[in-house]
């Protein structure tokens, strides 16, 4: 049976893996051991906050849509449920945006859902 020769692979993996840790402190930049084991974490903790930031910006817009109901006189809740009955589809982020940067036409949306919801 051959002979394998694997320094050239092996070699290339040490090395893709220092380049991965470039800006790391300490050892965790130049030793492979060390650079191995923080991109095993760190990328644990890419793959988990990729699905961690969906959440963060849904809070935060829904935040913004509350903050805004509640200078018109209703509750996140009231307001959706209004926005629903007056069958206005808007996402939350649109409606987020549209409460920080056109107050006038969040004001609009927010009597149209009071009228829908008393009716």
């Amino acid at each position: 049976m051959s002979r394998v020769k694997r320094s050239v692979n092996a070699r290339k993996k040490r090395r893709s893996a220092l380049e991965r840790a470039k800006g790391y402190r300490g050892d965790r930049k130049s030793s492979y051991k060390r650079a191995k084991e923080s991109l095993l974490k760190a990328e644990s903790y890419a793959y988990r906050d990729r699905r961690n930031r969906k959440r963060d910006f849904r809070r935060l817009w829904i935040t913004r849509i509350n903050a805004a109901a509640r200078q018109e006189g209703m509750t996140y809740s009231q307001f959706m449920h209004g926005m629903k009955l007056a069958e206005i589809e808007l996402d939350r982020k649109v409606l987020a945006d549209i409460a920080v940067r056109d107050p006038e036409t969040f004001r609009r949306f927010a009597e149209r859902a009071r009228e829908a919801a008393a009716a």
